[in-house]
């Protein structure tokens, strides 16, 4: 049980230095993210642990990845990426949300190499079938 505190004041504290570093108040926090001011608060305290669902309209109201947020929360295992992924994460001079910017840029560019490596060899297999 002391676990979930630990997530929850965790969660709490990350969503507090993230409305802290977009220099949003908690009030704007709320209206941003339709959560009321004082679950927010509860949160921020880790009085309250958030459900995905509230955590993505946080995400939404900070304008970060809900998937940053659920990391944070223990809900998804951080991303792989490799080295550059690592790189970009320990960057101490980035701000998280210049972080997440980068490494949403950097997935989808793997995901559309991907995905254009397997129609290129889709189309080589249609080229040259096998006897």
């Amino acid at each position: 049980m002391e676990k979930v505190a630990d997530i929850g004041r965790d969660i709490g504290e990350y969503i507090k230095q993230q409305r802290s570093n977009a220099k949003i108040s908690l009030r704007q926090l709320s209206k941003l993210a339709g959560v009321s001011n004082p679950y927010l608060s509860q949160i921020e305290r880790g009085v309250r642990k958030p459900s995905a669902e509230i955590l993505q309209q946080i995400a939404k109201g900070l304008r970060i990845s809900a998937e940053a947020l659920y990391v944070q929360a223990g809900i998804l295992d951080l991303p792989t990426g490799g080295p550059v992924g690592d790189a970009i994460r320990a960057a101490e001079e980035l701000s998280e949300r210049q972080k997440q910017v980068l490494l949403d840029i950097y997935e989808s560019f793997r995901r559309e190499n991907a995905a254009s490596k397997d129609t290129h060899t889709r189309s080589e297999q249609h080229d040259h079938p096998q006897d």
